[in-house]
């Protein structure tokens, strides 16, 4: 595990040390006043940057005409899997969105210390590659993170091939069905559809490529993971245009709202806009994906 930022321009370091203090802060507030025992033990172990900033091969070209930043990926890990709960992380996402003083979208993802042990003992790469390029911001102690066990090539292409097979189809089973709906007028079924479509799509890819996928709905995170793996994706969806962006904003609440809001909306326009686009990323990511199984299969 690393530690420096020096790789970094002194603005991201300074935007970082602002993301670090927010999600103590708020974790804090969080477990504030709880009287359970899990709660009043309650720690963040391990503040870790991976990804393309602690890589060093972000990329931030917010004034052309494709507009890709890349986020800043963070993992959070706590001493136990009760606090990885959605509901103690509310406050800390949305201050973080909202802080004046972070200009970087920021991306984390939680997990407790033995669930990143029993990853990198099964061999789950995704953490493997944290463990060796990830950057610490914060560390309770000096304890390190165990060694990855590194899987056969043969595993990883059966393991790869599995998920392909398995993702792709349900992607596209998904889309053809929230076409259906679209045609019969049902939008609301029709984007919770397409939302699915799209969610399984990515996390085909992440797994695919990394061996994990976070159990996550948010297609905001799992296409940002995506697209620091294959940055292609990014030329999917526009960024150049705000109703576009707003279109993919809508969709990314599909999950939820879709399904038990009955104030949810979304344009016939926007949905056959959004079908187009999440064809053209169905096809990049199984391009994609097929490449790296074959490219597997020849290592073995």
């Amino acid at each position: 595990m690393k530690s420096s930022l020096d790789h970094l321009p002194e603005k991201k370091q300074r935007e970082l040390a602002r993301v670090v203090e927010i999600i103590h802060e708020e974790f804090e507030n969080a477990l504030k006043g709880g009287e359970a025992e899990f709660k009043k033990k309650g720690r963040i172990l391990k503040i870790i940057l991976f990804g393309s900033y602690a890589r060093g091969t972000w990329v931030d070209e917010p004034h052309t005409m494709k507009g890709y930043r890349s986020d800043y990926d963070i993992l959070i890990i706590v001493n136990t899997k009760k606090l990885t709960d959605a509901e103690y992380w509310y406050a800390a996402k949305d201050r973080l969105m909202r802080d004046r003083g972070i200009k970087t979208l920021v991306n984390p993802i939680i997990h407790s210390r033995r669930e990143v042990g029993d990853a990198l003992h099964q061999g789950r790469y995704f953490f493997s590659d944290i463990r060796r390029e990830g950057i610490a911001l914060f560390e309770a102690d000096d304890k390190e993170l165990p060694a990855a066990k590194v899987l056969s090539r043969e595993l990883v292409y059966e393991a790869a091939k599995l998920y392909y097979e398995h993702r792709l189809c349900d992607a596209r089973v998904f889309l053809k069905t929230s076409k259906f709906c679209l045609a019969e007028g049902n939008f609301r079924q029709a984007a919770f559809l397409l939302h699915q479509a799209l969610e399984q799509a990515y996390s085909g890819l992440l797994l695919v490529f990394s061996n994990y996928s976070p159990s996550s709905h948010s297609l905001a995170l799992l296409r940002n993971l995506a697209e620091e793996r294959r940055q292609d994706l990014a030329e999917v969806w526009p960024r150049d245009r705000h109703r576009f962006v707003a279109w993919f904003n809508t969709l990314n609440e599909a999950y939820v709202k879709a399904r038990y809001s009955p104030h949810y909306t979304i344009s016939e326009e926007a949905l056959s806009w959004l079908v187009g686009r999440s064809e053209e990323l169905i096809d990049a990511v199984d391009a994609a994906c097929a490449d790296h199984i074959t490219q597997l299969s020849g290592a073995n």
